[in-house]
């Protein structure tokens, strides 16, 4: 580290016009990143549900393999002459929109199914080449506006809504990128302001905010170029801005905060720089290996949603960590006393007891230094009290993780101004919310067989037979149940429908489709239930077909797939993460107690963090100042492994911070329990005064539209809030008193 520390600084100028350029190669990239994101995760990677939307695409002629729903509320029934003309105009608009292949209303069928009590529907076809399927939605907005406009001289009260998969992609695409820089809005003047109280010079605040923001874009620049190799989602750009600004920041003032030290001292602002890096530099790499280690765990789980998480946290702590150790100590080579330019109050610097560097720090705010030297005294000096104390609110909350229910919730959970849900809470008004959580289910026939022969006209109509009586299920349409014909005989094939043909069956006839829509005010867990169901049924006793396989598709297969992924490989991962982290602490300090201990104070902090979320989210708790309306019955399947993850890696930043200096005062002199009481004082400012910047973008990320997000922000910033004041002020420093010399077995 001395030497790299030489380098960067002799080299500075190269080095910031290094980043300056990475910055300006990456910044376009990082501009387009949310037209190249996918909005569906779980939709990538190889999976039946995978396999059954790719067959649909490619297999099928049919105009309705992708849909849209139109929601028309607002004008008479389509039974009457005035709704049938008016519905008429807007299915006559949309047959001509581009990107449409076909419309099914009741107009087409005379089916009862698309009438509700206050409105009607829409199935549109939605062509599949040459662009993904929601990049049609602007035009069909933009033409069910031009009707929806032209009908209200005569229906002042209509409204053409539009839902589905490719509206909610859509929506869930726009909504994400608002909520972002929403985010970013909210979170960058706080920060500056808590930068500036800590430091006291605008400049000194500036730096670490740049840093963040620099992180941010590398992250989302080499994202957009990794997106066409490796399968990301949109929640890349959430964890670039939680992880960034927290992370970044926490680097950035750690940095500063040790230059600042090092010019306190008396050093030049070469020489600072290069002390603030041999020193602060090691503690960065260290706590960014922990932290690395934990999103690398979920590259397992072979999901695109996760594995997109894993990803976005890899770039963004790395570059964080990068940025920290290279481009901040250029900087503040450069700057010099420039650093101290538009101070808010006099600096002051004081001299704890004992010699050498590490006794040597600045007072940022009134009255900071000096309390905190006398709380770790206080610590030091009554061990048991200060671990019983800190110990009994993690506990309490901890607890509470047993009633952790890990299911999808049920309800309405998603945004609740976008127009694709109000749509789909029309459609559930009218009791026909089921159409967006269809199961698409492939009958695969053998080669002996062929969709319009009896032996899979047959088989086809089993399926749809025994799904049609299944509780969960409201209707089912397959070619066999929509034509009521028992066996395909050569008169009923030559005066059956194309249309009819092509919408069922595959272009080679090897395969049927079975739709099933689920009963009204089924839950999505009771759906993933039945897809379980269904892949756990024998296709041979389904069918009464040898060789025929049943393959099931749709958001209930998908959310069932990423159910079974997540759980399977949980346990793997919690061990992986546990055991790489206790690694990089025992190469970063040689010691086997620091990463025992901080590996259990870890776990209970996750364990805490997670109990903190049942009681708002499941029982309610404060849950409306979140935006919400009420409790909600199910945290998601993602959500314990990503806390686990993301609390674990971000746990270690201070736990770092704290060792370090405990054990930079042990090898300055001082003994086991004046290292500890030196170690604390000197960091609780910039563990507390770190922690309330992170705390702040989780906090603003909890008040996001999205409900993952929005567990999410809350669960990391009650984690990093507990383990800033609980767990290293008081848990932490009383456990290593009580250890002494201990602490650094075996090393010296």
């Amino acid at each position: 580290m001395s030497g790299l520390a030489g380098t960067i600084v002799r080299y500075r100028v190269w080095v910031i016009a290094a980043w300056v350029a990475i910055a300006a190669g990456l910044l376009p990239a990082a501009r387009r990143i949310d037209s190249v994101l996918m909005v569906a995760g779980a939709r990538s990677g190889r999976s039946e549900a995978a396999d059954v939307e790719r067959r649909l695409a490619t297999d099928f002629a049919s105009p309705y393999a992708r849909y849209a729903v139109l929601v028309a509320t607002g004008i008479p029934q389509p039974t009457t002459p005035d709704g049938g003309a008016a519905l008429s105009a807007i299915t006559r608009a949309l047959g001509h929109a581009p990107g449409v292949t076909r419309t099914l209303s009741f107009l087409s069928t005379q089916d009862t199914t698309f009438l509700g009590p206050n409105g009607t529907f829409v199935v549109v076809g939605l062509s599949a080449q040459s662009r993904s399927t929601d990049d049609w939605i602007v035009g069909l907005r933009r033409i069910g506006g031009h009707v929806q406009d032209s009908l209200r001289v005569r229906y002042p009260a209509i409204s053409l809504q539009w839902t589905g998969n490719a509206a909610l992609n859509y929506d869930v695409r726009a909504t994400t990128e608002e909520d972002a820089a929403r985010a970013e809005r909210r979170i960058i003047p706080i920060t500056l302001v808590l930068l500036m109280l800590v430091f006291g010079s605008v400049i000194a605040a500036v730096i670490p905010v740049i840093a963040a923001g620099l992180a941010i874009v590398v992250c989302l620049g080499l994202a957009a170029h990794l997106a066409g190799h490796w399968p990301l989602t949109l929640i890349v750009r959430n964890i670039a801005t939680m992880m960034g600004l927290g992370v970044g920041v926490d680097y950035g003032l750690l940095m500063v905060s040790r230059f600042r030290e090092g010019t306190a001292q008396g050093r030049d602002p070469l020489d600072a720089a290069e002390y603030a890096l041999r020193h602060a530099g090691h503690t960065v790499l260290v706590s960014a290996a922990a932290v690395v280690v934990s999103f690398g765990a979920l590259l397992l789980i072979p999901a695109a949603e996760l594995r997109s998480i894993a990803t976005g946290g890899l770039l963004v702590i790395g570059a964080a960590a990068l940025i920290a150790t290279t481009l901040i100590p250029a900087l503040l080579a450069s700057l010099g006393p420039r650093l101290e330019f538009a101070r808010l109050w006099p600096r002051r610097v004081r001299r704890a007891a004992g010699a050498g560097t590490a006794a040597v720090a600045e007072s940022p705010g009134p009255r900071r230094s000096s309390a905190w030297q006398a709380w770790a005294r206080w610590a030091v000096a009554h061990p048991w009290i200060t671990l019983t104390l800190g110990a009994i609110p993690l506990v309490a909350l901890g607890i509470q993780v047993r009633r952790l229910d890990s299911d999808i919730p049920s309800g309405d959970w998603l945004p609740r101004h976008a127009e694709s849900a109000e749509a789909a809470r029309s459609l559930a008004v009218m009791g026909k919310s089921g159409l967006i959580d269809a199961l698409r289910v492939l009958v695969v026939l053998p080669d002996s067989a062929r969709a319009l022969t009896p032996s899979g006209w047959t088989a086809t109509a089993r399926v749809a037979h025994e799904l049609a009586a299944d509780p969960r299920v409201a209707t089912v349409r397959s070619l066999p149940t929509v034509t009521g014909a028992v066996r395909p005989s050569p008169n009923f094939l030559a005066v059956l429908s194309p249309e009819a043909i092509r919408t069922f069956v595959s272009r080679d006839q090897r395969t049927a489709i079975v739709e099933v829509i689920p009963r009204e005010g089924a839950s999505l867990s009771a759906i993933v239930a039945l897809v379980r169901q269904v892949h756990g049924t024998d296709p041979v006793s389904l069918t009464g077909l040898a060789g025929a396989q049943v393959l099931v598709g749709g958001l209930p297969a998908f959310n069932a797939e990423y159910q079974d992924a997540v759980g399977a490989r949980a346990g793997r991962i919690i061990l992986l993460v546990i055991a790489g982290t206790a690694i990089a602490l025992f190469a970063g300090f040689r010691s086997v107690i620091v990463p025992l201990k901080a590996v259990v104070l870890n776990l209970l902090s996750v364990a805490a963090a997670l109990g903190a979320t049942v009681l708002v989210f499941q029982d309610g708790f404060g849950v409306r100042l979140l935006g919400l309306p009420g409790p909600i019955d199910g945290l998601f399947p993602a959500v314990p492994i990503i806390v686990f993850c993301v609390v674990f890696g971000l746990s270690m930043d201070y736990e770092v911070f704290l060792v370090a200096r405990v054990a930079e005062a042990h090898r300055a002199g001082l003994n086991a329990t004046d290292a500890v009481a030196e170690g604390l004082g000197q960091t609780g400012g910039v563990i507390t005064s770190a922690a309330a910047v992170m705390i702040v973008v989780f906090a603003a990320c909890a008040l996001s539209d999205f409900l993952l997000i929005k567990i999410l922000g809350l669960a990391l910033a009650v984690a990093v809030f507990l383990d800033a004041t609980l767990v290293r002020i008081a848990v932490g420093p009383a456990l290593l008193r009580l250890a002494g010399r201990w602490n650094w077995w075996p090393g010296r």
